[in-house]
Order: structure tokens, then sequence, then C-alpha cells
């Protein structure tokens, strides 16, 4: 039985059901089942995107579009970009979930083919999108196994990670102990920083939030919710409020993402 002061129980809790009152499905990844019957749609547990949650969003974002549009554009997001540095791999996949994944399908009317444009987000519409947290999530890596505390999928892609430290311990630990070796290339999960758009280490009252290639100095709070007069909080419960409702998250992904010739963060 889990202790009543523990992470678990003093935050990790907490936030789930907070993320769950913000409308994003929510689920558990303790007992997760890949391969057949798999209970997130993961085929092994080195696969960092939910290929059939992206598969059915792409399905339901672009009705008019053939099923080969869609596995070609499955097939794109989905590629191999290990051989990049993560900043790049991150730049060229947020371009693409910005603006679409060009694709090439049979053109009926003409004969040939045609290019179309997969829409991987709807930025217009927050509830035509899939919104999924999932709570300990095993990835194995090239040589280790990682398991984030919170995953927040956006169309079965990894947009928001989450680290978490119990009250008491500094929320700097989370950065430098956990996200930190997430992201290393050999030890880590690089893959699953490819599409992210924001990375938050908390111990419930301390919260800090940056991008991929932010270091710690450069991550930081969350004092508000909807507008600049409300007193200023600084909380876990004020960063997601503020930050990952399905609308408020949308917005901070397409309008405040920028990106250096080296860099990328957030604004």
């Amino acid at each position: 039985m889990s202790s009543l002061y523990s992470e678990d129980q003093l935050v990790e809790q907490p936030a789930i059901a907070l993320f769950a009152e913000l409308g994003w499905q929510v689920a558990t990844a303790t007992d997760e089942i890949v391969g057949n019957n798999s209970t997130l749609g993961r085929e092994t547990r080195s696969d960092v995107i939910l290929t059939s949650r992206l598969r059915a969003a792409l399905s339901r974002i672009n009705p008019s579009l053939p099923p080969e549009a869609l596995s070609a554009a499955v097939d794109e997001l989905s590629r191999d970009r290990s051989a990049m540095t993560p900043a790049a791999a991150n730049r060229e996949l947020w371009a693409l979930m910005r603006d679409g994944v060009k694709v090439s399908v049979s053109d009926l009317a003409r004969g040939g083919q045609k290019v179309e444009r997969v829409r991987v987000v709807d930025w217009d519409h927050p509830a035509a999108n899939d919104f999924l947290l999932v709570s300990q999530m095993t990835i194995v890596g090239q040589l280790y196994t990682c398991r984030p505390d919170l995953i927040g999928f956006v169309n079965g892609l990894p947009w928001v990670v989450i680290e978490l430290k119990k009250p008491g311990v500094p929320a700097r630990q989370a950065f430098d102990g956990n996200l930190t070796s997430y992201k290393h290339a050999q030890n880590g999960v690089p893959a699953l920083f490819w599409s992210n758009a924001l990375l938050i280490a908390s111990n419930g009252t301390d919260s800090r939030v940056g991008s991929l290639t932010a270091d710690w100095e450069r991550f930081f709070e969350w004092k508000r919710i909807e507008r600049e007069d409300e007193p200023r909080r600084v909380s876990l419960e004020v960063m997601l409020r503020g930050l990952c409702e399905p609308s408020r998250l949308l917005d901070m992904a397409e309008n405040y993402t920028l990106f250096s010739e080296h860099k990328s963060g957030l604004t």
C-alpha cells in the first residue's frame, strides 16, 4: 500500500484528477499490455507514439482523405529521426503538426498522382482532437528503461512530459535526475521529445515549465491562469490550469513555439 505522504498520493494523483477535470482522458500504464490486445495501442515498449490513436485522430480531422493518405502521414510522423539532433527533430515535427503532412495519393478524377495535405491537429476546434494523459508508462531505450510520471498525448503524439517529486524535495531534482536523463541520446528515450511542447518539473508547490533545449535557469514559474490582474500563485494546479487546459495548450503550441537556428523554445 502506498504511503499517504508519498509523491503518488500528494502530487501525482491530484494532478491526474485535475487533467480529468480539464477534459483529458486519463489512463495508467502500470499494468500496460503491448502488442496483441494492447492497452494503449503500442506494439512494443520502445514506442513513444500511440499509433492507433494517431490514425483515428487523422481520420476524424481529415474525413475526405483516403486511407492511404492517412497511412502515409502516420509513417512520416513516426519516422525514425535519431540521426538528427533532438532540436532539429522537434522543429521538423512541429512544422508537420502546425502545417500538416504533404502526401501523394491517386488522382481518381484525372489519373496519376496528386498532393494532399493531412492535417495533424485541428487548431480551431480543440474538442476535435484526442487528449490523453498516461501515468507511469514504461519506455525502453537503447540502454536503459525510463518511466516518466505523466505524459500528455495529443492525437497520439507526446506533447507534455511531467516529472514530479513529493513536497519538500526540490523540483529541480525532477529536472536534473529525470527529465535531463530521459533526453540523453544513449541513456534515455530522445524520441519521446521529438514532438514535445512542454516539460514540467514540480513538487506540487514549486513548479517550473520549459522547452526541450532549456536549461534549469530558463525554466519558469506560471503564476496566473486567465488574467494579468489576478493574484499570483505558484503551484502545480495553477500551471496545469494555465497551460494544459486543451484550448490553452493548443494556443500555446501554435502561437508561442519559436525556433532559432540552433535551439528551440517557448517564449
